[in-house]
C-alpha cells in the first residue's frame, strides 16, 4: 500500500510540473507573444512620429499612441482561454518628453504644456504587452516645418548626443548576451558615450522584463558607480546596482537616455503622472479618495505602470495618489530634467536571448537628419559594422524570399 501511495504521489507530482505554465522564451507562444508587443510597439512610433509637428499638443500624441496600442492588442488573442480573456494593451504609459525633459513626461488635461514647435527635440517612449509579454522602444526626433522635411540649423551637440544614444544602444544590445555579466554592458557603454564626449542620465537603468514585470531583479547602469559627496547613504545603496549573469531565454529592455550636460537629471516643477503599484506595500488609507484610487489601481493595474490621467476624476486621482505615494503604495516615475540649454537623447528597444544568439525586436532607425563627424571607439566601430553587415543580409534574404514568392505568382496566373 505505501509503495502505491508513493507512486500516486510522484503520479501527481509529474502531472502538476506538465501542467505548469512555461513564461520564459523557451515557449514558441512566449516568443510569439514577445514578437506581436513589439510589432504593435512600432506601429505605434511611427504614428507618434508622424503627430510630431508644429501646433500639436503633447497631451494628444499621448493619447493618440494609447489609442493605437489598444486598439492594435484589442486584435489579437481574441479566443478566451478557460473563459477568461487575454490581457492585452499598454504596458508603459505614451510619454513625450520635451527638450530637457528627458522622461516620463505624460501629461493631464489640465496641465498641458505649449504645443510642439519647430526645433524642439521629442522623446517619445511606450511599451505593449500581451498576455502580461511586455515590449518596450523610445525614440527622438526633431519637429520640423513639414513632417517630409529635415530639421534646418539643427544644433551640432544635439546630433552628436543622438548619434551617440543611438550607436550606444545597439552596442549595449550586442554586448548583452547569455553569459556576459551587467559590468561588461556598462564599459560597452562608456567606451562609446566618452568617444562622443556625451554623458549618460545617471538614474536610467536598463531591467529585465519579466511575464507583467517591466522592471525585474537584473539591471544594468549606464555608467559605473561614482559616489557623489552630496549623495546620503540611501541614496548611494540605490545607484549601486548589483553585478549579475545574464542567462538564455530572458528578455530585457535595453535603455539609453544620454545628454550633452553633466547628466545629473532631477525632477523638476512638472507633475508626476506616471506610477506603479508597489505590491509589497499594504497601508490602511485614510482618505476616500486614496482607497477609492488604490482599489481601482488594484483592479485594473495592479503590476504594470500606468497613468493618472487614465482615471474620469482627475481632482480625485491627484488627491489620491498623494496619500498613496507617501506610504509606499505607489512608485512614482518622475519627469527628469537636465539642465536648461542641454542637449538629450533617448532610444530604447527590447532584445530576447535566444540560443541562437540577442535578438533585437523593437525600436526604429536612426532618423537621416542627425550626423555626426564625431566616432566611437576602434571596439564598436567593428561591431557597429558586424550588426549593419547582418542587417544587410538579412534585407537580402528577406529581398530574395519577397522576389521568389512573385515569380511563383506570376506562374500561377499564366
Amino acid at each position: 500500500m505505501g509503495e502505491e501511495k508513493v507512486k500516486e504521489a510522484a503520479a501527481e507530482v509529474e502531472e502538476e510540473e506538465e501542467e505548469e505554465e512555461v513564461t520564459d522564451l523557451s515557449s514558441s507562444d512566449v516568443c510569439t507573444k514577445y514578437q506581436e508587443a513589439s510589432k504593435i510597439v512600432n506601429i505605434a512610433l511611427k504614428g507618434l512620429i508622424e503627430m510630431c509637428v508644429p501646433g500639436t499638443k503633447v497631451i494628444d500624441v499621448c493619447n493618440f499612441g494609447t489609442k493605437v496600442i489598444d486598439t492594435e492588442a484589442q486584435k489579437l488573442y481574441t479566443k478566451k482561454v478557460n473563459g477568461q480573456s487575454i490581457e492585452r494593451g499598454v504596458a508603459f504609459p505614451v510619454c513625450v518628453s520635451v527638450n530637457e525633459i528627458v522622461c516620463n513626461h505624460s501629461p493631464l488635461p489640465s496641465e498641458e504644456l505649449p504645443a510642439l514647435k519647430v526645433g524642439d527635440t521629442v522623446k517619445l517612449d511606450l511599451g505593449c504587452h500581451i498576455d502580461g509579454y511586455i515590449s518596450v522602444a523610445a525614440h527622438t526626433v526633431v519637429v520640423c516645418e513639414t513632417g517630409e522635411s529635415a530639421p534646418k540649423d539643427m544644433p551640432q551637440g544635439l546630433s552628436d548626443v543622438a548619434v551617440a544614444a543611438y550607436n550606444t544602444m545597439l552596442v549595449a544590445a550586442h554586448a548583452l548576451k547569455a553569459g556576459a555579466k551587467n559590468e561588461e554592458v556598462t564599459a560597452a557603454i562608456e567606451r562609446v558615450t566618452q568617444a562622443y564626449g556625451v554623458n549618460p542620465i545617471s538614474f536610467v537603468r536598463m531591467h529585465q522584463m519579466k511575464r507583467f514585470v517591466i522592471d525585474g531583479v537584473k539591471e544594468v547602469a549606464l555608467k559605473e558607480y561614482e559616489p557623489d559627496a552630496d549623495m546620503t547613504q540611501q541614496q548611494e545603496y540605490n545607484d549601486r546596482v548589483p553585478s549579475c549573469e545574464f542567462e538564455k531565454f530572458e528578455v530585457y529592455a535595453i535603455d539609453v537616455a544620454l545628454s550633452t550636460g553633466d547628466g545629473r537629471a532631477r525632477p523638476g516643477a512638472l507633475r508626476t503622472t506616471v506610477f506603479k503599484r508597489n505590491v509589497e506595500v499594504n497601508y490602511r488609507l485614510k482618505m476616500k479618495s486614496s482607497r477609492s484610487l488604490l482599489s481601482e489601481v488594484d483592479r485594473k493595474y495592479p503590476t504594470l505602470p500606468f497613468t493618472t490621467r487614465n482615471f474620469e476624476d482627475e481632482r480625485t486621482a491627484k488627491m489620491g495618489v498623494t496619500e498613496c505615494v507617501t506610504h509606499g503604495l505607489l512608485i512614482p516615475y518622475p519627469s527628469l530634467h537636465e539642465k536648461p540649454g542641454a542637449h538629450v537623447a533617448h532610444f530604447k528597444c527590447t532584445v530576447l536571448l535566444l540560443p541562437s544568439g540577442t535578438c533585437r525586436i523593437s525600436g526604429l532607425e536612426l532618423p537621416d537628419y542627425f550626423k555626426t563627424d564625431k566616432t566611437p571607439d576602434e571596439e564598436s566601430i567593428n561591431v557597429l559594422k558586424e550588426l549593419k553587415d547582418e542587417e544587410e543580409k538579412k534585407a537580402k534574404k528577406k529581398a530574395n524570399k519577397k522576389k521568389k514568392r512573385m515569380k511563383t505568382k506570376k506562374v500561377g496566373v499564366l
